[in-house]
This record gives C-alpha cells, structure tokens and sequence, in this order.
C-alpha cells in the first residue's frame, strides 16, 4: 500500500473505529477518501493526524478540517439516511461534503472563503462525488433557497445558537455540530419536531469555530 492508504487505514483503525463509530458506511467513506486531496501540499504528510489541520487559503479567516473521529462520530449520530438532502455549513475545501456525499442522496455544502469554495468544487468534481452543489455563502445564513434539510452538519463550531440554521430543517431534521457555548463545549444533535428544537450532547469535543458563529463580545463600560 501507498504511505497515504496505510495512514488512511491507521486512521479508521487507531482513531475513528476505537471511538465507537460503528456505521459501516462511515468507516468505508473514510478508507475510500483521499484526505490528502483536500488539503494544502505542505500539510499533506499531516492529513491523517487526529488534529485540526489548517487549509487557509493565505488569507486573514483561518478555516480547517476538523478532527476525524468528531467528524465521524456526528455523522453516526445524524444518521443520515441514503435518499436525504443535507446541508453542510463551512465546508472548508469539502472533506466533511465528500464524506456526507457517500451517505446522502443530495448534498448543499456553503463556505464563506470563496477561494476554498473553489478548491471544493475542484476536488469533489475530480473524485466524481456528482451529488454535491458547492456554494460560496455565509455560513450562519445556510443556503434557504434550498431548504428545507433533513440534517444540517456544522463542519466546525459555534459560540451562538444558529437560529437561521435550526429554521432550515424540515419537521423530523436534525442538526449536528460543536457547540461551544459551554465549558467543555460538546457535540450536539438538535431535532425538529412540530416547530419545536430539542438537543441532546454527544460528546466531549473541541473544533475551530465557523465564521459568522462567533460570539459578539459583550460591551463593557
């Protein structure tokens, strides 16, 4: 085996399958994805590392790839189902998009840094991941021309409630992400029912915050 696939396959086995994922879908999506693809040349040899790996395109908003046991252990838990339609919000340069693209039926995947919406468009289209419309958009604001979602992943953090987010589920749509508005921040899924928003923790976790979901510093007189 190339370096790549042997530390692919490390990854699945010494990080994603010992945290309980257990959605065979899942682990087979990792093992087939070239996580090297998406991310910069320099940070190649570092792509299967349980990090957050920096894929800034230069610019002043640094943007990542999240850890993929967090990734991994959201997407269990959103069960996403192979016929549903599902947001990715701050997609970075479309890992998370391509792994969501292996178990939905229709992928919407946003991310603010135009440039990086770009390298999306350009990695997925060459993996022939055809199920995917990359949009350059803010990411608090979701895409609600194509809404509603029956899940919605958070591709990183957020320090605010993302209302505009929550209102873009269909009744029965669930949203996943790391809320960071607690010490420790956690994973969380949120449910729609009957225009109500119920949210249960997942897990322990850490990740980037996504821009436009910071929390507004308050004012100090």
């Amino acid at each position: 085996m190339s370096g790549f696939t042997t530390a692919r396959q490390n990854m699945v086995d010494c990080q994603v399958r010992p945290s309980d994922v257990t959605d065979i879908r899942i682990i087979d999506a990792m093992l087939a994805l070239p996580r090297e693809a998406f991310v910069p040349p320099t940070q190649r040899k570092l792509a299967y590392l349980d990090l957050d790996l920096d894929v800034s395109d230069g610019g002043s908003a640094r943007r990542y790839l999240i850890k993929p046991v967090v990734i991994a252990k959201m997407l269990q838990a959103a069960d996403i189902g192979d016929a549903d339609h599902v947001l990715v919000a701050g997609c970075a340069t479309g890992y998370t998009a391509a792994l969501v693209a292996k178990l939905a039926g229709r992928v919407t995947a946003t991310e603010t840094v135009p440039a990086l919406a770009a390298k999306a468009k350009d990695v997925l289209a060459q993996l022939g991941l055809g199920n995917v419309t990359v949009r350059a958009a803010d990411v608090a604001a979701g895409d609600p021309a194509n809404a509603p979602y029956d899940v919605i992943v958070l591709d990183g953090a957020t320090e605010i409630t993302p209302e505009h987010l929550y209102q873009q589920l269909r009744d029965g749509g669930r949203l996943v992400g790391v809320f960071a508005q607690t010490k420790p921040p956690r994973a969380m899924i949120v449910t729609r029912s009957h225009g109500d928003f119920g949210n249960r923790a997942l897990f322990d976790a850490s990740a980037p915050v996504l821009p436009g979901l910071e929390r507004v510093p308050a004012f100090v007189f």
